[in-house]
């Protein structure tokens, strides 16, 4: 084992001329860059990083190598041709595999966001206020007539089919939107958010069962609340990657490491769009029919619950054992 001293001055030549070109080629509005260099210089860097970070993992050589290495695996997968597959490898490996390195914050999102529920819930059973305080009086009022006139959701046909669809998931969009960029800095905000949220739905819950409806609620909010809900947890997420990647940098610069958390937050949004979109419709066309058979509801409702564990939980980690990688960036190396 070389010492770091000796590690430094054999290569410091050779990384200052990686780093200039690297600036020249990342600076220029249209890239250049020689394929064939750019990767044995791409190579090169990772046979030096791993090498760093086997003997001097606490190193700032380390986090020097690692942050300039990202910056040339970047412009290696900016210039690399993209083929008609891309979206399709994006929805099929890279974001399962994304969701397989942050599986711990998923379940914290999910168990805080449990927890926020049981306060609404306890809150609701020993304060008849509090739904009101949660939910608003024009809306419990309102709830209440439904009950009175015998259709305690009729909520979910006030609007236009269209209009509603618009509306619920801009709606949507924005509260997961929130608790990603709640993420800023540290997860407080998103916590928050998550707490917010959670809440609501406890209370939301607990009012329905106070007055002996509540399976009647649970088969009919469900219908669409199971998409909806888990994206708000997944949103939560990608809050909480964004956030901790900065309190937590690692051997990453924490800039560098902000960045990186920050891209994977965005992934995440950006995969939950179609969940958006199907608990959207879902509420616009499908909870509105309160007139379904039971048996019908359940069906959607373990429908949407399965497919958020398989593709969130179960898919990547048959990936993972599939083809041996452990993150999305594995993935993309990988393919250079």
């Amino acid at each position: 084992m070389l010492r770091e001293a000796v590690f430094i001055q054999r290569n410091t030549a050779r990384w200052q001329k990686f780093e200039q070109e690297l600036d020249a080629q990342l600076g220029a509005e249209k890239a250049a860059a020689n394929p064939d260099a750019l990767a044995e210089m791409f190579i090169q860097l990772t046979d030096d990083l791993a090498y760093a970070r086997t003997f001097y993992p606490e190193s700032r050589t380390t986090a020097y190598l690692n942050q300039m290495a990202g910056r040339a695996h970047r412009l290696l997968y900016r210039n690399k041709r993209e083929d008609a597959g891309r979206i399709i490898r994006f929805w099929k490996t890279e974001l399962p595999l994304l969701f397989q390195s942050v599986h711990k914050q998923l379940l914290l999102a999910a168990v805080f966001f449990g927890l926020a529920v049981g306060i609404g819930v306890i809150s609701s059973a020993h304060d008849e206020n509090f739904c009101r305080l949660i939910l608003g009086d024009a809306y419990v009022n309102m709830t209440l007539n439904n009950i009175q006139k015998n259709d305690p959701m009729a909520v979910y046909k006030s609007m236009g089919r269209a209009d509603m669809l618009m509306a619920i998931t801009f709606n949507n969009v924005r509260v997961s939107f929130y608790a990603f960029a709640g993420g800023l800095m540290t997860p407080v905000m998103t916590l928050w958010v998550l707490l917010q949220n959670g809440i609501m739905l406890g209370a939301f819950q607990y009012f329905f069962y106070e007055r002996g409806l509540f399976l009647t609620s649970f088969l009919t909010i469900w219908i669409h609340g199971t998409l909806e809900i888990s994206a708000i947890i997944i949103a939560g997420t990608a809050g909480i990657v964004m956030g901790s990647s900065f309190l937590f940098p690692g051997t990453y610069p924490r800039r560098e490491a902000f960045k990186i958390g920050a891209k994977k937050g965005l992934k995440i949004i950006v995969g939950l769009v179609p969940v958006f979109i199907a608990a959207g419709f879902l509420e616009s066309y499908i909870t509105r029919l309160t007139e379904m058979p039971d048996w019908f509801k359940v069906a959607i409702i373990l429908a949407s619950a399965a497919f958020i564990a398989w593709y969130f939980v179960i898919y990547p980690m048959q990936l993972v054992k599939k083809f041996g990688y452990n993150s999305e960036e594995e993935y993309q190396e990988s393919n250079i």
